[in-house]
């Protein structure tokens, strides 16, 4: 109980108070969303990818990602041909199984779980799942009106994408970022984290309908919750990963589904309703879920 009350807790409280900030206030989320995409995120993705030491470790983390990510595709083709989904719902499943929350979720539970060694490597996966969700993401949600060219094209309209480069760039020469650039980035990229979480509440707060489709949505849970963790477990076995690596996956890849892809199937018309339903399912389903996962790999 203590990791539920040390960890969970304090992470769902947050989440919470985003939530009822929401249904109080109704705010316009948006706004808050682009503060957090445009300013926030950049400037935590480059710090820590700026301080980090990059060796394997991250190149197992992205070979890692690339895995999971196709094989949630093809466990939702599967499913597709076992229940005779349409391509729609098939696109739902995928959006809500293959994306978790990485960031509003992910990374603050690494952090207060594992510790800010963890860090750096949970932001890394974040960047390599973003820009996952804004191309194929974008393409599932929107293969009946866009090509996958288009929704490529969304990837450098991210400046995470640029801060990520950024920061390669400059830890490999050696000019000095003055003191107070770099005291102005760390300061933004502190309170990417907290805002994120409260943003995520606010976004589940913004959930109007749900459809409970629960073929659908049991099939998405298994795949996001159970498959992806268990998938996690047998790389870090086969690979014989370092502890703090194999807890980053494990813990990212037993996330619920990413709020974002609510707001893509909306903009899209892919189901709205039930991606919604699963992600809210998912997240509440989680606060069990994480809690016995932690007490295993904690």
């Amino acid at each position: 109980m203590g990791l539920f009350f040390n960890v969970i807790v304090p992470v769902i409280a947050v989440f919470a108070a985003g939530y009822v900030l929401q249904r109080i206030f109704h705010l316009d989320t948006k706004s808050i969303a682009t503060a957090s995409i445009y300013v926030f995120l950049p400037a935590l993705v480059f710090t820590q990818l700026y301080e980090a030491e990059f060796d394997q470790r991250y190149t197992v983390v992205l070979v890692y990602a690339i895995i999971l990510l196709v094989v949630m595709i093809v466990i939702n083709k599967i499913f597709k041909l076992l229940f005779k989904w349409e391509q729609s719902v098939e696109s739902a499943s995928i959006l809500t199984s293959a994306f978790m929350n990485a960031g509003n979720y992910g990374v603050p539970v690494i952090l207060f779980a594992v510790g800010e060694e963890a860090l750096p490597y949970a932001v890394f996966f974040m960047v390599i799942q973003t820009m996952f969700m804004n191309s194929f993401g974008v393409y599932y949600a929107s293969r009946s009106k866009s090509g996958f060219l288009k929704a490529l094209k969304t990837i450098f309209q991210l400046p995470a994408t640029y801060a990520a480069i950024l920061a390669f760039i400059l830890q490999n020469i050696t000019w000095e970022i003055p003191n107070s650039v770099y005291s102005t980035l760390s300061m933004l990229g502190d309170a990417a984290i907290p805002i994120m979480m409260v943003l995520l509440g606010m976004q589940l707060a913004s959930i109007t309908s749900i459809k409970l489709n629960w073929n659908v949505i049991l099939s998405s849970l298994s795949a996001r919750m159970v498959v992806s963790p268990l998938l996690a477990v047998g790389f870090i076995f086969l690979l014989d990963l370092d502890p703090v690596i194999g807890a980053v996956l494990v813990i990212l890849s037993s996330m619920p589904s990413a709020a974002t892809t609510t707001m893509y199937a909306i903009q899209f018309d892919t189901e709205p309703d039930l991606v919604s339903s699963i992600t809210l399912v998912t997240t509440l389903f989680s606060v069990v879920s994480v809690t016995v996962l932690l007490n295993f790999i904690v």
